[in-house]
């Protein structure tokens, strides 16, 4: 086999394995002023020290988490009893998928900008996902599946 031949190798993911790469791959690209207009705001009214930019992270992932809330509770009650149980499950994997997404920006490798900045952003942008999804759900179940 000379060295321009190339071997094709095909890894097999589930679609919960895929999606969670998708998000993870959107959200590492996410530049921290990208959050939402109100954390913007935050960060640029805010004195620049970490303590200000830890606070604007908190509130707008405290935002976010309202939102996949309120979220849940539209797409939840329209299921079948076997859709809830599915879906309750999926969200319980989902949930431990968010909370370990994004550790590696808050390690110190990308200093105190990646903890207080990008990693606070990171996770609101894979929370902000899960709810556009939820959403889809909502529309989906809305008009009977079809």
């Amino acid at each position: 086999m000379s060295v321009r031949e190339r071997t094709s190798v095909t890894i097999k993911v589930g679609p919960s394995m895929f999606a969670a790469a998708v998000c993870v791959a959107g959200a590492m690209f996410t530049a921290p002023a990208a959050a939402d207009q109100t954390y913007d705001r935050c960060i640029e009214a805010s004195n620049g020290s970490n303590e200000a930019w830890s606070t604007c992270g908190g509130e707008y992932l405290n935002r976010v988490d309202g939102k996949i809330d309120a979220a849940w509770k539209r797409v939840f009650p329209n299921l079948t009893e076997e859709g809830q149980k599915l879906l309750y499950e999926e969200q319980r994997n989902w949930t431990t998928f968010k909370d370990s997404a994004c550790l590696y920006l808050g390690n110190g490798d990308y200093g105190r900008g990646g903890q207080v900045l990008h990693r606070t952003t990171c996770q609101g942008k894979i929370i902000e996902q899960r709810i556009e999804y939820l959403d889809e759900l909502v529309n989906f179940v809305t008009i009977g599946g079809e």
